[in-house]
């Protein structure tokens, strides 16, 4: 261990290196990603890295702490999350174990609660996080094949759906793509109707800002606009992240309106986005979240009517502080009864 050192900065481009070249490398753990989290009022990005005396990277770790409200109000909201990290060179437990325990140390004076949103099976190195405070939370997702291509896929997809698809191709619903250089078009409409889609959930939701920044710091190849229109009418908007051949599906905004629901624009519009990549080389199609096993939940069903596999990586979770835990839990029913 005496040859191993941890810092919170890097060469952007040795950092970027790094996660292209790793097996589990993603979009969520790239320095891109650390400029838009910086840029986002509210949110605070928390970055480590373990190197060698050679300065070669053996593992790093981008979390980012988030909250609903600026100042005191903050605090009661900050919780820090961890998507697809920490990236270990050779899984090399040494490394996984002082990544953690350094961020451990960083964050608990920082966040109420700590996730790792896992994007693989740690396998044996599991332990790691359980032996240093982290209660393993099973949770699922699910990743489509598009690399079956087109014929393939329709097969997958359940009777259902395809009914609901042809429906919405019958209501004359028509599908784009729009690219970074379209941002200030699509965002005003993308927030918009994710405003709707949120409080209607009755669920928090970024700042604009943050896709703003997300749409500065990030290049065409990492970002893309979905839309669905009706006449002139977009109707739905995702925004969508590119990374190694795997598109996200990482935020939408859907119409609420029960007229236009009843023409089945969500099963067209996902149908379009899977054969858009399957067009653009994109081989993975990624969920980004599936629930919980043995608990009910519509939309796990909804996706799932596309085909795909469903995976069980789960999460690692430690809260930090239980008190203002139990208070955050209070504050966000009462912001939902508000809403």
């Amino acid at each position: 261990m005496q040859n191993f050192k941890i810092t919170s900065t890097l060469n952007p481009a040795q950092w970027s290196s790094f996660v292209y070249d790793h097996p589990n490398g993603n979009i969520f753990q790239t320095p891109e990603m650390y400029e838009v989290y910086k840029n986002t009022k509210n949110y605070e990005p928390i970055f480590l890295a373990v190197i060698d005396d050679k300065n070669e990277i053996l593992g790093t770790l981008l979390a980012v702490i988030q909250k609903e409200y600026s100042g005191f109000l903050g605090s009661f909201t900050a919780r820090s999350i961890i998507y697809g990290g920490p990236l270990i060179k050779d899984n090399n437990p040494d490394v996984l174990d002082l990544i953690v325990k350094e961020y451990d140390k960083i964050i608990k004076r920082k966040a109420i609660y700590s996730q790792f949103r896992n994007m693989w099976d740690w396998g044996e190195l599991k332990e790691i996080f359980i032996k240093n405070g982290f209660e393993y939370e099973e949770h699922l997702n699910i990743l489509v094949d598009l690399t079956i291509g087109e014929e393939l896929l329709w097969k997958g997809v359940k009777k259902s759906r395809k009914e609901g698809i042809r429906k919405a191709i019958r209501n004359e619903l028509k599908f784009s793509t729009f690219s970074t250089k379209d941002a200030k078009d699509v965002l005003p409409i993308f927030y918009k109707l994710l405003k709707e889609t949120y409080l209607n959930a009755k669920l928090p939701y970024p700042l604009i800002d943050f896709f703003y920044n997300l749409n500065d710091k990030m290049t065409d190849k990492h970002i893309k606009y979905f839309t669905l229109r009706k006449n002139e009418e977009t109707i739905i908007v995702l925004v969508a992240l590119i990374y190694k051949e795997c598109l996200f599906a990482f935020y939408i905004g859907t119409k609420q309106d029960k007229e236009i629901l009843r023409m089945r624009p969500v099963d067209l519009f996902y149908w379009e986005v899977m054969r858009w990549g399957i067009v653009n080389g994109i081989k993975v199609f990624d969920w980004l979240g599936a629930g919980k096993p043995n608990k009910e939940y519509g939309v796990r069903d909804f996706k799932l009517e596309y085909g795909g596999k469903v995976v069980e990586f789960g999460r690692y979770e430690k809260i930090h502080k239980p008190f203002l835990m139990e208070i955050g839990k209070i504050g966000l029913k009462l912001w939902q009864k508000l809403k």
